[in-house]
Parts: C-alpha cells; sequence; structure tokens
C-alpha cells in the first residue's frame, strides 16, 4: 500500500571519497532532490567530534533514514559505527521511553566490491549481504524502525569500465523519489534479498 509522503535523510559515510567512482555519483545525484537531504558525514566530522543533539534532530525530522557507505569488512564504515554508538543511545532510539525512532523507515545503500556470486553459502564470503547486514537489521527492529533491503551494487571496483554506474544512480533516484513519495510496495519489499532486484515490481504495484 502506498504510503503518506516522507521526509528521506540520507547519511552518506566514505573515508575515502576521492577514491570513489559509484558512491560519490550516488552522492551527487542525491542532492538535488526535494524533500531528500544529504549529510556527508566525514565532510561534518572530519574530527570524529560527532554533534549527538544535531544529529538526533536530524533523525526526528525525517521519516525514511538510509544509511549509503561502500560495504569494509562486511560492516559499514568506522565513523558510521561511532555515529551508531553515540546517536541511537538509550532513552532516545530505545529503551521504555526510547521510542523517538518509532515507525520511521531504515535502509542501506551499499556498494560492495565482490561479485553479487560471491554473496553466498558456497561463494568467496560464505553469507548473502542481507544476511551480513543483520547486525543492521536488528538495530532497525530495537528503535522501532521498519528494515528495507539494501539497495545495493556488486562489482563495483569495475562498474565505472563495464558502463554499469550510470542505470544504478538512475535506479537510486528512482527510488528516492519513490521513497519520499510514498510510492514504495513495502510489503513486497520486506523479502527481498535487495531492493534494486526488481524496482518495476516495487514501484509499480503500490497503490
Amino acid at each position: 500500500m502506498a504510503q503518506a509522503a516522507q521526509r528521506v535523510l540520507v547519511l552518506f559515510t566514505h573515508p575515502s571519497l576521492d577514491r570513489s567512482e559509484v558512491n560519490v555519483e550516488l552522492l551527487r545525484a542525491s542532492r538535488d532532490i526535494d524533500g531528500v537531504t544529504v549529510i556527508d558525514l566525514y565532510g561534518e566530522y572530519p574530527d570524529y567530534r560527532i554533534d549527538i543533539d544535531r544529529e538526533q534532530r536530524r533523525l526526528c525530522e525525517h521519516d525514511v533514514i538510509v544509511f549509503m557507505f561502500p560495504l569494509y569488512w562486511y560492516s559499514t564504515p568506522a565513523l558510521l559505527k561511532e555515529w551508531q554508538d553515540l546517536v541511537l543511545e538509550y532513552g532516545f532510539a530505545y529503551g521504555h521511553e526510547g521510542i523517538a525512532l518509532h515507525g520511521k523507515l531504515f535502509l542501506c545503500s551499499i556498494t560492495a566490491g565482490g561479485s553479487e556470486q560471491a554473496y553466498c553459502a558456497e561463494g568467496y564470503n560464505h553469507f548473502t549481504l542481507r544476511e551480513l547486514l543483520q547486525p543492521l537489521e536488528q538495530t532497525a527492529r530495537l528503535t522501532g524502525m521498519d528494515y528495507l533491503p539494501p539497495f545495493a551494487l556488486f562489482g563495483s571496483r569495475t562498474a565505472l569500465e563495464e558502463g554499469r554506474v550510470a542505470d544504478h544512480v538512475a535506479d537510486w533516484r528512482r527510488l528516492l523519489h519513490a521513497l519520499r513519495d510514498g510510492a514504495i510496495d513495502l510489503e513486497r519489499a520486506g523479502n527481498l534479498p535487495r531492493l534494486n532486484l526488481d524496482l518495476d515490481a516495487l514501484i509499480g504495484g503500490a497503490v
């Protein structure tokens, strides 16, 4: 079922932006969409001195929370982990009175260096991407947010030379517009391994 219009917060975290070929394009493509707020965490906090009150206000002001990052050792970059440790504190994000995030949507936009075939029981990484992201999925559940599967690009190291970046960025913009407009079939999305497996079904199926 379609949702009401949503305010989207993209928390972009890349420690080596000057070397990025995919995330930098996703960052640029996210910045000019009405209703979408983009925060470059490394740009704002190069010294890791996170303003907890400001970050909590940002969370409260938005309906959809997006973590955008390259997958580093099967997890988030260090600053995003620090952000989680400090900002998602007891009494705000969880606990008896920690209900500030209840009912919000949460998803990750991720780039992974390995191929999609590497992320399975028989593959090099032994686990699917969604399985590796279970700590973030559980974080969403603990904080009362509705978790969506990741929007993911595999084989990111060769994506530019293989001509896959432009289509991925276009799909990302399409997803952002749909999230903002409440035009995602959330029930259908919930069980997917990744959101961009079939965007036509997710967006076209929303009513």
